[in-house]
């Protein structure tokens, strides 16, 4: 029997992440992915999202959150891994 871990990881992207349809390019891969969680812009000019999965999935969606979308410029992704399982329904862009 396989038991898959499920982990909660905070990530914050900082460079030309906004006004370029990350949050919702990021809506998209994560629900490609099968991933739960949350994406939003910050008031200083990052994106901000929570992601809730697999690990090797989540691994996944973290190389491409430094790649980004096509118009974006990834400078850095600041990585805060949480074990604490929230249980997110879906993955919703918030405001």
């Amino acid at each position: 029997m396989v038991i898959f871990m499920i982990f909660n990881i905070h990530v914050i992207i900082s460079g030309r992440v906004q006004g370029v349809w990350f949050r919702v390019s990021t809506k998209n891969k994560a629900e490609q992915l099968g991933i739960k969680g949350w994406v939003r812009n910050t008031s200083d000019g990052k994106v901000e999202a929570v992601f809730e999965g697999e690990e090797k999935i989540l691994d996944e969606m973290l190389k491409w959150c430094h790649i980004g979308p096509q118009l974006s410029k990834v400078d850095n992704v600041v990585i805060e891994k949480k074990y604490k399982i929230v249980g997110f329904s879906d993955f919703c862009i918030r405001r």
